[in-house]
């Protein structure tokens, strides 16, 4: 599973957003079922930030979000990221896609 956030952050403010974003990354990184991430800025506008994690699968990655410490480090600076979806399945070949349709909670 990937996940990809992106901010837009005045460029005045990126030093100090870059920090913040690494905290957060480094929290997320201590977390079960992370397996990689990155820290980017666009090239052409660089007031666009990104932060791509890759987790096992979707499971770990909100058991994550959940932990004490991801809220305290990590969620404040989650929650600055654009208003789009986040979350991404793997499309490797020879895989099963997601197939959009309601969940049993049950």
């Amino acid at each position: 599973m990937i996940v990809v956030n992106r901010f837009r952050v005045p460029e005045d403010d990126g030093a100090a957003f870059r920090t913040d974003l690494q905290r957060a990354h480094d929290a997320l990184a201590e977390r079960p079922g992370y397996l990689t991430g990155t820290i980017g800025r666009n090239v052409d506008d660089p007031e666009l930030w990104v932060l791509t994690t890759t987790w096992e699968h979707v499971g770990a990655y909100r058991r994550a979000l959940s932990a004490y410490d991801v809220k305290l480090h990590a969620v404040p600076t989650l929650g600055r990221a654009l208003d789009e979806p986040s979350a991404y399945e793997v499309a490797a070949v020879g895989t099963d896609l997601n197939i959009r349709q309601t969940r049993s909670l049950g």
